[in-house]
């Protein structure tokens, strides 16, 4: 008993040293999927160091290579009965997956399936194994100090969660859970859990107040008090986190940290969803990112950190279900925030006025005479001042028609003030928090702070596009400007919004 006690003891003060973050996680359910270069250069803008990927796409990963981002990867459901069941085919995947990419991209867990018990319980009996053959995978690699392998829970096999002392897992999983703890435990993991007090809220039918979920203060008379502990409770995620270290502890586990791999709150929701809104959405997230990085921990454990994966970066159209399965992001895949969240003295991650701090560029791979039409309509009808991009000026390098259209399409972008869809130009450009300027370039709307160098990461174009010589001339400004495709603005005289 002395020995256990010393160990979370040991746990408890490691856990108190350490810093909590707010990570976000990133679906891929979408109809017009932001390249993983585009992905990354918001995920810099918004200072995210933390990451979380469904899978293990090989682009990905490479587009975050010597960034500096911590990754946490997955293996897919559907490949954990194979990988459960097979030392080797583990051995393959953490080869192909996790070998192949470190150092130089920061993959620091792996979470094996996800909600495994809840949605997929066939699997549920080789999910530890499937654990342990990853685990010894990364031994061989000498990999396993620095990459942890867990699996992430839905909060729903926690029963009787209030009050939280007298919380237990679903005994039905007894058998799974144990040996998971246990692996846990001896590999100085974490417990990975999904938390959701949007659905507890809506599942109470009105037992839970609003205010209790989101955070917001309550007078000390409707804060939920534990009988049995005392503990005050004054939000609906501290008291589910503590649920678990209370059901961790009814199985005689009682040092295992927990890390929230989900948590959210949707903006918009169908007519029986009237609780998904924006400002919901935006105070919840809010609150929670304040909550983590305060380092406040829970009642049961107060200044241990409870890191926090956000759900999520982008919302996902090609989500199933209710309106409101689609309306989980921070962003639309433009690159555009949903909402601007509200985090005034809570640090720098995901802290930028997006709004105010946007910029217009064009599309990768986009079609060069659609390019070289914008171009001229912005630079003619859309009475930008293209000035800049003349032979000797400033913006006139890289010299190629996707550099110029980027600077020429943001130019029109921040002259309209940011109104919705004047970055568009007929589906060829995007919405970008990542300042596109570069050396002497300075792009409208920049002030000449944070700007990516023309080799940095950027969503702006490449220096290998398709040149923008052998123009004919026109005047802007009582200046000569040269434009190839005349005819373009004819052609582009419809309004590009």
């Amino acid at each position: 008993m002395a020995a256990l006690l010393l160990l979370f003891l040991i746990a408890i003060a490691v856990a108190a040293d350490e810093e909590a973050f707010i990570g976000i996680n990133i679906g891929t359910a979408i109809t017009d999927m932001p390249s993983p270069t585009q992905i990354v250069a918001l995920l810099k803008a918004q200072n995210v160091q933390h990451v979380r990927l469904y899978d293990a796409d090989q682009t990905m990963l490479l587009a975050l290579a010597r960034t500096g981002i911590r990754v946490s990867i997955s293996v897919p459901n559907e490949q954990i009965l194979a990988i459960g069941q097979s030392n080797a085919t583990a051995a393959n995947w953490v080869s192909r997956n996790v070998v192949a990419h470190v150092p130089a991209t920061n993959i620091t867990s792996i979470a094996v399936g996800s909600e495994v018990l809840t949605t997929v319980p066939n699997a549920g009996p080789v999910l530890v194994s499937a654990l342990t053959f990853i685990h010894s995978a990364l031994v061989a690699a000498n990999l396993d100090r620095q990459i942890k392998v867990s699996t992430p829970h839905s909060s729903s096999i926690i029963l009787d969660s209030f009050p939280p002392s007298q919380a237990f897992f679903n005994r039905t999983w007894d058998p799974v859970m144990v040996p998971l703890l246990k692996f846990l435990q001896s590999t100085d993991s974490f417990l990975m859990l999904n938390v959701y007090p949007y659905y507890d809220y809506i599942q109470a039918n009105g037992v839970i107040p609003l205010d209790y979920a989101l955070f917001r203060p309550l007078p000390p008379n409707k804060e939920a008090v534990d009988g049995n502990t005392l503990l005050h409770y004054t939000n609906v995620f501290d008291a589910v986190v503590d649920a678990a270290y209370f059901a961790m502890s009814y199985l005689n586990f009682t040092n295992i940290p927990i890390l929230v791999t989900e948590s959210g709150w949707p903006s918009k929701g169908g007519s029986s969803e009237s609780d998904a809104t924006l400002d919901n959405a935006n105070t919840y997230n809010s609150n929670l990112i304040k909550h983590v990085l305060n380092n406040t921990g829970t009642p049961k454990h107060p200044g241990v950190a409870v890191s926090t994966y956000i759900y999520e970066l982008y919302n996902e159209d090609l989500r199933q279900g209710p309106v409101s399965e689609k309306n989980w992001g921070l962003f639309y895949p433009n690159g555009e925030p949903v909402y601007v969240l509200h985090l005034t003295g809570a640090g720098t991650v995901l802290a930028n006025d997006t709004t105010n701090q946007t910029f217009c560029v064009v599309k990768n791979n986009a079609d060069t005479k659609m390019l070289q039409a914008g171009l001229d309509w912005a630079c003619g009808p859309g009475k930008v001042d293209c000035s800049p991009l003349l032979h000797g000026q400033p913006c006139y390098e890289p010299n190629n028609v996707a550099s110029h259209a980027t600077y020429a399409f943001n130019a029109y972008y921040q002259k309209m003030d940011k109104s919705p869809g004047t970055c568009d130009f007929k589906g060829v450009a995007i919405i970008t928090t990542t300042d596109p300027s570069h050396g002497s370039c300075i792009f409208p709307g920049s002030g000449g702070r944070n700007r990516t160098g023309t080799n940095g990461t950027s969503m702006a174009p490449s220096s290998n596009s398709t040149s923008s010589g052998c123009f004919s001339k026109y005047y802007y400004n009582g200046e000569p400007f040269t434009s190839s495709l005349v005819i373009g603005m004819l052609l582009w005289s419809a309004i590009v919004m």
